[in-house]
């Protein structure tokens, strides 16, 4: 329940959230672009030894897998300290850190330095997968939560998009310092505009007990105070502590297997899907072509996806998409036209990528406050294990000789997995405790203290506080 929202509230709440979607979308965007750079110049490193020395494709697969290593650990680590010390602190930081790590990834000469650098750079990276949809989510409002999760989220394949799209064109010009130095374009645009525009989370400060401060960010903002805490959200422990607790550690496994399976077939599309269309006939510039197409999916299917989630919740909606992603993994392996195949690997993008991107709306609605960060956090840094073995497992297989159409079918049998574990979530757990913990709601501004006097003279503010 929440307070009146006045038409002056809600125009600052509109343009509120917009800055919050806008700025979570932006770092996604170059979270994305993460993603896709490094798979976009694979084929460089593995045919030309000047660049980092010797790259074989088993060494290609660990350079991989450790900024996914990086993401794991700052996922947790935004989850462990995110719930204590704030969305927008670690939101802020992270911008920052990510930017700096690609900067410095682009002087690196060998493999051993540039494999550092990846994981230092996948720390801030993951701290903010893992906070982005925590603070949209409380920021969005109701029967628009997986809508604007999506929307923010949508950035992970736009950016992969414009990754791959930049390589095309730039690659050959800039080279692969080039496009590592565009990855850190965030410390001098983002950076101050998220300073300035992106507010702290209301519905965290009040969970926290910080009253004043969130009444004063909600008069500024429109974000509407809540005005009761249920007894049985305020005696949920918090964090981590909370996601173990009874009630909550089969869905939180659950989720954080969901997630792993999602990334996994993300991360492995993404790094070798270019590599594997090269093995079918297609040259470098057809191979990535395959990569904007791949993400083009994603984003459609994620936001048209988010608008039934919405709707019908969140978890039949997860299960379809991970049901729709193996059956066209599984068509990826005929022999049919390229407009046909560009379909086919469309829809794959919607169903691994994009189910990747539901599924943390799923975590951020299923989870209350006071362990939500640390539920999405446990998604992402959980999820990065099956990212890590993504790029692995896929330099494991080009060494084995795998074929391609082998790699496809154990992707789908992956995917087929996913349905499983989303259909064996429990219901999402609600708050039955009829007592609560009133709280004031905040004073539309230019009402001053007229509303206040007129609250109190009816008993409402008393009874309130």
């Amino acid at each position: 329940m929440t307070s009146t929202i006045t038409t002056d509230q809600e125009a600052r709440r509109k343009r509120t959230v917009m800055w919050v979607v806008s700025l979570a979308t932006v770092g996604m965007i170059f979270d994305g672009y993460d993603l896709v750079v490094y798979g976009a110049v694979l084929s460089t490193f593995l045919n030309d030894p000047s660049h980092l020395g010797e790259v074989t494709p088993a060494v290609a697969g660990t350079l991989g897998s450790y900024a996914l290593l990086g993401m794991m650990f700052g996922a947790l680590l935004a989850g462990a300290f995110g719930d204590i010390l704030g969305r927008r602190k670690v939101m802020l930081l992270s911008y920052a850190w990510f930017s700096i790590g690609m900067f410095v990834t682009a002087l690196m000469s060998s493999t051993t330095t540039f494999g550092i650098m990846r994981f230092l750079t996948g720390l801030g990276i993951g701290a903010l997968i893992a906070t982005t949809g925590t603070l949209v989510t409380e920021f969005a409002p109701p029967g628009k939560k997986n809508l604007c999760s999506a929307i923010s989220y949508s950035g992970v394949p736009l950016g992969s998009l414009l990754g791959a799209l930049l390589a095309i064109l730039l690659l050959e010009s800039l080279g692969w310092r080039g496009l590592f130095m565009i990855g850190a374009l965030p410390i001098v645009t983002l950076l101050p505009l998220a300073f300035l525009k992106m507010p702290e989370s209301v519905p965290w400060l009040v969970a926290r007990g910080q009253i004043d401060k969130a009444r004063a960010i909600s008069e500024r903002t429109g974000v509407p105070m809540p005005e009761s805490v249920p007894e049985s959200e305020k005696a949920e422990r918090v964090g981590f502590a909370g996601l173990i607790s009874r009630g909550f550690l089969l869905s939180t496994v659950l989720v954080g297997l969901m997630s792993a399976l999602a990334q996994f077939l993300n991360y492995y599309l993404n790094t070798w899907l270019p590599v594997l269309m090269e093995q079918v006939g297609f040259n470098t510039k057809g191979s990535l072509a395959f990569l904007l197409v791949l993400s083009g999916g994603a984003i459609l299917g994620a936001l048209g996806g988010s608008r039934f989630a919405d709707r019908f919740g969140p978890k039949p909606v997860v299960a379809t998409g991970f049901l729709i992603g193996a059956s066209f993994i599984a068509l990826l392996t005929l022999n049919v036209p390229l407009p046909v195949r560009l379909l086919f690997v469309a829809i794959v993008g919607f169903g691994t990528t994009g189910t990747s991107i539901l599924i943390y709306g799923l975590v951020a609605n299923y989870f209350p406050t006071k362990m939500r960060g640390a539920a999405v956090a446990w998604a992402a840094g959980f999820g990065r294990l099956g990212g890590v073995s993504g790029p692995l497992l896929g330099g494991l297989f080009l060494a084995a000789g795998l074929g391609v159409n082998a790699v496809f079918y154990v992707l789908a049998g992956f995917a087929l997995l996913g349905v499983a574990l989303t259909l064996a979530v429990p219901r999402v757990r609600r708050a039955t405790d009829v007592h609560s913990t009133p709280v004031e709601p905040a004073v539309p501004l230019g009402a001053g203290a007229t509303a206040v006097s007129r609250l109190r003279s009816t008993g409402l503010g008393n009874a309130m506080q």
